[in-house]
């Protein structure tokens, strides 16, 4: 079953940052959406993949 992961920005750049590390570590582009609106960037994954969005959340200073 998948988990929506979220983790706030501060700049765009964090963002895409963010988004290219996902997708660098496998996890599809159709699983990952920023909300520019919200300042969020939401990822949809199995909940056994958490832990390493949330590391590379940390990474890039999300919160």
């Amino acid at each position: 079953m998948n988990k929506t992961i979220n983790g706030a920005y501060d700049n765009h750049d964090q963002a895409k940052n963010t988004w290219d590390d996902l997708i660098a570590s496998g996890i599809p582009r159709d699983n990952i959406f920023i909300d520019e609106e919200a300042g969020v960037v939401k990822v949809s994954v199995p909940a056994e993949t958490e832990k390493e969005i949330l590391e590379i959340f940390e990474r890039h200073k999300l919160h």
